[in-house]
This record gives structure tokens, sequence and C-alpha cells, in this order.
């Protein structure tokens, strides 16, 4: 079957080949663990059951998490594998299931929660680079109690420099919208883990603040804020980079964090506001461990 899964429709038979997210038709896993690295209502005192997929849509040259985006690394599982990672995750603490970058693998990852139906009682979230499709989204109703979504650019010619995806944008803000129709609004428990919702994230990159109040700015017109949580970032690190950009081997200035940071204020935004020193490697989980479980 030819793969329509992200925007880009690439149309390859993954059961014959690699599509452009660098994906067969068999589910890859690069790590499995308790993430105590992301959002307080995500990650809270225990830690997210993180399960990273191997392969990515987009190929950011930036990214940090090279070498299972861009390079494949992980291992392969079935769905009935993945499903029994879920129940382990739940048994061992997760306060929820964290499917990182899972686009490429959406349709295998209903059928494993289909597996696990019954059985799994803490929240699922769908943590992506935000290059979805509507109807794509609305196939995980019933499946996604959270949604984790990036909106990385607002201008085509940025995204198509830095991640050869001139629509980003327009599919980003259409998905994203489909995501608040199916959660429209953000629902904590009494320790502070989110149950239901949406939360936005934004890495700020070095010399684009410009282009990261665009984003603030065209979200508040499509939403109400207030019922979004905004997770702003500060952590582009440039030692990921190995192009010859000049702004992107840089770190983000104070001064361009802090002016998106004001727009976001003023916008009426609530959320989680980055710490400059998260910019750094050793917030990045360490691939090469296999505690696949």
């Amino acid at each position: 079957m030819k793969c329509s899964l992200c925007p880009r429709k690439c149309g390859i038979d993954r059961e014959k080949s690699k599509g452009y997210c660098g994906c067969d038709d068999k589910i890859r896993v690069a790590r499995v663990m308790l993430h105590k690295w992301e959002e307080p209502c995500i990650s809270g005192t225990r830690g997210s059951g993180a399960v990273f997929f191997s392969g990515c849509p987009l190929k950011c040259v930036y990214c940090q998490n090279m070498d299972i985006s861009h390079g494949g690394a992980g291992t392969e599982i079935t769905p009935e594998r993945l499903g029994d990672i879920f129940s382990d995750l739940q048994r061992r603490g997760a306060h929820n299931i964290n499917l990182v970058s899972p686009t490429q693998y959406a349709d295998k990852i209903r059928l494993a929660l289909d597996l696990v139906r019954g059985r799994l009682t803490i929240p699922v979230v769908y943590n992506t680079g935000g290059y979805e499709q509507p109807e794509e989204i609305e196939k995980m109703r019933g499946y996604v109690d959270v949604f984790l979504t990036d909106i990385k650019y607002f201008s085509p010619e940025l995204s198509e420099k830095y991640s050869s995806a001139a629509d980003y944008f327009d599919k980003a803000i259409a998905s994203f919208k489909k995501m608040l129709e199916l959660c429209p609004e953000c629902i904590l428990d009494g320790d502070g883990i989110m149950k239901r919702g949406v939360i936005l994230r934004h890495l700020v990159l070095p010399s684009h603040r410009g282009d990261s109040i665009k984003i603030l700015e065209r979200v508040a017109e499509a939403c109400d804020v207030s019922k979004i949580k905004l997770s702003l970032m500060s952590q582009y690190t440039p030692e990921f980079y190995k192009g010859d950009i000049s702004s992107l081997k840089r770190k983000i200035t104070t001064f361009e964090y802090d002016s998106v940071v004001k727009r976001a204020t003023e916008l009426g935004y609530d959320g989680y506001i980055q710490e400059k020193s998260s910019a750094s490697s050793a917030y990045t989980p360490d691939f090469t461990k296999g505690d696949l479980i």
C-alpha cells in the first residue's frame, strides 16, 4: 500500500522499500524510558513512559535526535510487542504513554493500543513535530488523550531551508486545530499531571525571533490560548548541527528569547518557559542504551 501518513504523501510501498521518513513497514523503536525531562505536567514525579520511534517525516537539519530521526537507529518490534511495552511502562509507574515521533507508525500504533484496550489506564500522549494531516489526526480520536505538538516555523522559506517542507505551517496549524477539536481544553489531576489537552511546543531558533512571534500571534488568532498550554523552549543546541548555516552555529541570545517570552505573555499564553541553561546536549537521551523492555 502506498504510504500517505504524513503530508509528504511520498507514495512509497513500505513493504518493499523505505519512505521519505526512512522507515519500512516494520515498527522500529530506538529507546524506551521513564522520561524525567518533559514538561512538568507530562513527566511529573515518576516520569513519562516515553517510546522513541525511529525515523521522521521532517528530518530537520539541526535535529538533536539525529541518530534516530535521520540514521534510523533502533530495534524492530511487532505491534504485539509494542502493546506489551505500553503495559510494562504502566506497571513501572509511568504517568502516561509518550509516543515520541509517532507519525510514520500511526496506523500500527493504533493496532498496538487496540491490543491493550481495557488494560491501559494512563493517558496516551502524541508527541509530534507538528508536520501532520488533519485527517490522520482525526484517526487518533479515542486513542490519544494529550497532544504535545511542535509548531516550528511560520515562514515557508524557513521551513523549506531547515526541513525541506515549505508547506509546514499550513499543515501544522490545520492539524493543531484538529487536535483542539479532539481535546478542547486542558484537564490536570490533583498532582498536576495532564489527563487531556493540547500543549503547544515551540523551540526558538537563533536569528528567527520574528518567526517565533508570528507563530504565537497566528495561534492566538486561531484559538483561545487559555485552553492550551504553551511550552516555550530555549534549548537549541548548536553542537548537533553539522552544516554551514552560520546562524545555526550559535545558541540563541537572552534578548532573542526574552523578546519571544514577552510577546507570549502579552498574548495571554500560560505554560512553561524553559531556562536558557537547558541548551545543552546533556538533556538529550542516550540512544545507545538498550533498555527496550
